[in-house]
This record gives C-alpha cells, structure tokens and sequence, in this order.
C-alpha cells in the first residue's frame, strides 16, 4: 500500500480523535538563516520559504482548519535592504501568478491583511487579483499578513474609535471590548487559538498582540524552509495536550 495513503489516511482518523484549532496564525522565521547556513544569498530563503507555505496550506485544508494565518511581510520589514524588498515583492506578484487559481480550485480563499498604501501598483494588482480569484472558496480562509503591524493596527482602530465618538456615533461609556476588536483588521476573523514561531524564537514580534491573549504558544527549532506537513501534524499534536482553560478552573484535571 502506498506511504503516502497511509499517512493522509491516518492524519484524517487523527483528526477525527483529537481537537482542531479553528485558527492558526504562524511567524515564517528562518529564511535568511536557512540561507545563510548554506552559503546563499537571503532571497534564496525566502524563495525556499514558498514550498512551506503550500505544505502548510494542505496541511490546513487536510485536518479541517478554517483559518489560517502566515505574517508574510511586517511594517518594520521595509528596513531591510533594499534589495531583499524588492525581492520578496518579486516573490510575491510571481507566487500570487503561479497559485491562485489552484488555490481557488482547492478550496482556499485568500485575504490580504495590511496596510496598503506602501505597495507597488504591480503588488496591488496583485491583491486585487488573488483576493478576487479565490472570492468564492470555503474550505479553508487564507490570511497573508503583508505590511502588517500589530501596534499600527491598533492605533489605527483607536483612530476610528475616536473618530465615532468625536462624530457622536459612539458615547465613551458604550467602548468595551467588542468595540476594539470590531476595529482591528482582524475583525470578521476569529482570534487564532494557537499561534507557531519557526526557528525557535520565543517571541510574538508585533503579531496579533491583541488577538492572541489565549492563543496557546509553540516555538519549534526548525527553520521556515523546513517546516513540512508532517511538522503541522506535529503542532496539532502539541495543541492536542493543552489544556485551554480561558482563566478558568478545568475540575476533571
């Protein structure tokens, strides 16, 4: 009998014995270690971070993840060599080219999550051209974080908070916590129940501050590029043994 069957075979009974994680958002760390360790140029790395992602995406779709969440591009990222940018911008319009329609038949539909202003007419195509592509998927939602910054994100909702009660739309007594959440990026998603960091940093690193308040945590040593499917089951085995109490007393334990 063929491996490969019976490893999607028994990942699927797997999935079926153990809790899913609605949504996981994962740091994509190491590239340019990855690289480095074999005497290439950064680029490469980011170039070898792409089979990953496609790994991780079916991965997601296998085991009846809905969300998923990869922070491709931070706003402090723009400090990089100028170069590595546009590199990974490259990376970027030609990836979107070579994968959204299968993604789209495969069921996947992507968001783009950032800010926008800084990007290329070429990249904003791009966007336009993925998200619209993808429009119609279920099975799993795809969230690239590109240009994304945590702190920017929540000053930004700040700003449209202040801005509603200014107008007087909104009375202070009325904000809680809905009301901040309703403003962030993220707002018609659900918060990420487990969030992973490649490379074994042990860090968040301007991601999903607000959002992962009872995310639980998994920092694996393994570097981006080499982060594969079996390495996805691995994280969903570790979530599996958590006990997820949201500030509450689990009495069976």
């Amino acid at each position: 009998m063929n491996c490969e069957f019976i490893y999607v075979h028994l990942s699927v009974i797997m999935s079926e014995q153990r809790p899913i994680p609605q949504h996981i958002a994962i740091i994509m760390d190491g590239n340019g270690r990855w690289a480095r360790q074999r005497g290439k140029e950064r680029y490469e790395g980011h170039i070898a971070g792409v089979e990953p992602v496609r790994a991780v995406v079916r991965a997601a779709a296998r085991t009846g993840v809905k969300w998923l969440t990869l922070y491709a591009f931070s706003t402090e990222n723009w400090g990089r060599p100028a170069a590595e940018v546009e590199a990974i911008m490259e990376l970027f319009c030609k990836t979107v080219m070579g994968e959204a329609k299968e993604l789209a038949e495969q069921g996947v539909r992507v968001k783009i999550m950032g800010e926008r202003t800084r990007f290329s007419e070429r990249v904003l195509d791009m966007i336009d051209y993925i998200e619209n592509t993808t429009a119609e998927a279920k099975r799993l939602t795809l969230v690239l974080a590109f240009n994304y910054s945590s702190r920017r994100e929540m000053v930004l909702g700040i700003r449209d908070i202040a801005t509603q009660v200014a107008n007087g739309t909104l009375k202070v007594e009325d904000i809680d916590e809905a009301t901040v959440a309703q403003s962030l990026m993220t707002a018609q998603m659900p918060d990420p129940d487990m969030i992973i960091r490649t490379s074994g940093e042990c860090r968040l690193s301007n991601f999903l501050l607000w959002q992962a308040s009872y995310a639980e945590f998994y920092f694996p040593e393994v570097l981006w590029p080499d982060f594969d499917e079996k390495e996805f089951d691995r994280a969903l085995e570790v979530y599996a043994q958590r006990d997820r109490r949201y500030g509450l007393v689990n009495e069976t334990k």
